[in-house]
């Protein structure tokens, strides 16, 4: 009898694959390194300095644990970690295909793009308010700074407010809680959006705190939050970056 061939696992779909932690790490590899490298020119070589609001927050808490050094060595962690993955799958037999990281691409410019008008319309229609509404200070700071922050967000914010914060919600509602797992998810997306908007207003460049600037960014919280149940963290990333980019040229 002829030996009997295993048979091949199932071909994933672009839904399956994009939404992977290997597809979402390789994906969001250059997004980190643009922001590094624009924070660098910004900060005229140091890399420190003004950074985007999540990552000051994390290097502040790894500047606690580890001293001085801290902010330097966890911004190398969290480039080594992702690039590490990106590297590993992409020697691998079935790396990350260049096609799917393309469409990645276009998904979250597409995303982004509807999100910025979704968003403006329901906090428009919750408040009456859309023309008085602001994601910053422009006058404060200049434009590089501000794409800098912008790009930012896409990889420290999701990962401060999506990957660790509605998460650790999640399983927080599930296990101490004892929410089946539809409840929690909402419980986690809309607390953690909450949360989300709440952080803009902390520290020397947050913004004052008003109450149609917070409805837009908690609206704003739960597109990204949903997003992030349901896409993964490369595509809320990129998703995030692109949102913001958009609105600061729409800004000028």
């Amino acid at each position: 009898m002829p030996p009997v061939r295993p048979a091949a696992p199932p071909r994933q779909s672009y839904w399956e694959l994009s939404r992977s932690p290997r597809y979402s790490m390789a994906f969001a590899l250059p997004l980190l390194l643009l922001y590094e490298a624009l924070a660098v020119v910004v900060n005229e070589g140091t890399g420190l300095g003004i950074r985007n609001g999540a990552d000051v927050l994390l290097r502040s808490m790894a500047a606690a644990v580890l001293g001085e050094r801290g902010p330097l060595l966890f911004g190398a962690l969290v480039a080594l970690v992702i690039a590490g993955i990106a590297i590993r799958d992409a020697r691998g037999k079935d790396g990350p295909r260049p096609r799917i990281i393309a469409v990645m691409l276009a998904e979250s410019a597409v995303l982004a793009l509807v999100f910025g008008l979704v968003v403006g319309v329901v906090t428009a229609q919750l408040l009456d308010a859309l023309p008085t509404l602001s994601i910053a200070q422009p006058e404060a700071m200049a434009w590089p700074v501000m794409l800098m922050v912008s790009l930012g967000a896409g990889v420290y914010e999701e990962l401060v407010f999506r990957v660790l914060l509605v998460s650790g919600l999640l399983v927080g509602a599930r296990t101490l809680l004892g929410m089946g797992r539809g409840t929690a998810t909402a419980f986690a997306v809309v607390l953690g959006a909450l949360i989300f908007s709440a952080f803009h207003y902390i520290g020397p460049y947050g913004d004052p705190l008003e109450l149609p600037s917070f409805i837009f960014r908690s609206v704003a919280g739960l597109a990204f939050s949903g997003l992030y149940v349901t896409r993964g963290f490369g595509i809320t990333a990129w998703t995030h970056a692109l949102y913001d980019v958009f609105l600061l040229a729409a800004r000028g």
